[in-house]
């Protein structure tokens, strides 16, 4: 799938002790990756001044850099960059000789403008794509890459000896997925209805400081005026209410425990209901 994907990318982009960026909050998966492949994290704090986004300022603010990982829609955030932010951010690191890793496996997942792709603004992106997203197929564990050239060959290679290929079966199914673009796009307007629930019922709940929800299934959420241990919030929750919520350290070691991420990709009776027990907790 898409986190195999990754690890290739990783292994064909860097050698071992290159800086490469990532964003803070951000996938918890990146980080544990890029260490394990003995690459040097360079963690970007990015907030609400930026919508959470990857600036040339904050990354010229630590130092030189051999990659950029990016995510547009972002996991735990939900917000994108646009076309204007992508395409500076591309330049930025073609300038530079930064490879970027895009990972844009939540396209098609979007309550406003599209997202753009890396590849529509750079020769030397690399793209991280997946079925498990918009295609809803959590579990075949199927995804691709975009690559530049440099890269086809010493992926492939990789790829034959890690991983050799993706099940024949998830394949042919994948193919059918293209094809189901009427139910697939009924569920990301289930996704939007479920959105505007949360954040309405949140709201309710005196929880408004949130970031742009532009796109993905998640919002997350600063509860810094209810708790600085998030973890032990989620926990409360879950207890009080049955109500499971992540806690923002999953994200950000940093400033995690003042922030949670709620994902709304259930169904829209379970996200009222949740909504409903979290409005009874709080009043």
């Amino acid at each position: 799938g898409a986190s195999g994907g990754f690890v290739l990318a990783t292994l064909a982009a860097f050698d071992a002790g290159d800086r490469v960026a990532i964003t803070e909050p951000g996938y918890g998966a990146y980080r544990n990756i890029l260490e394990a492949l003995d690459v040097a994290v360079v963690p970007i704090p990015v907030g609400p001044d930026t919508r959470f986004n990857p600036t040339p300022r904050l990354l010229d603010a630590v130092g030189p850099l051999d990659g950029l990982v990016v995510a547009s829609p972002a996991n735990p955030t939900g917000t994108i960059l646009t076309t204007a932010e992508m395409r500076t951010l591309t330049s930025y690191a073609q300038e530079r000789g930064i490879r970027m890793l895009s990972d844009e496996i939540y396209h098609g997942i979007t309550y406003g403008p599209v997202a753009p792709t890396a590849t529509a603004h750079s020769e030397s992106a690399v793209v991280v794509q997946s079925f498990s997203k918009y295609y809803s197929m959590t579990g075949w564990r199927l995804g691709w890459l975009i690559l530049p050239d440099d890269l086809v060959r010493p992926v492939e290679r990789l790829a034959q000896n890690l991983f050799i290929s993706a099940p024949a079966l998830s394949q042919v199914a994948a193919v059918a997925a293209f094809d189901s673009t009427a139910e697939l796009d009924a569920n990301v307007a289930r996704y939007a209805t479920n959105r505007r629930i949360l954040i309405e019922g949140l709201a309710a709940c005196g929880i408004t400081r949130l970031a742009p929800a532009d796109g993905a299934f998640y919002v997350y959420a600063d509860v810094s005026h209810i708790t600085d241990d998030s973890q032990e919030l989620c926990r409360t929750w879950l207890e009080k209410t049955g109500v499971a919520a992540t806690p923002g350290i999953d994200f950000d070691p940093a400033k995690g425990n003042r922030y949670v991420r709620f994902c709304y990709a259930e169904s829209t009776g379970d996200i009222s209901e949740a909504v409903q027990r979290l409005k009874t907790l709080f009043s």
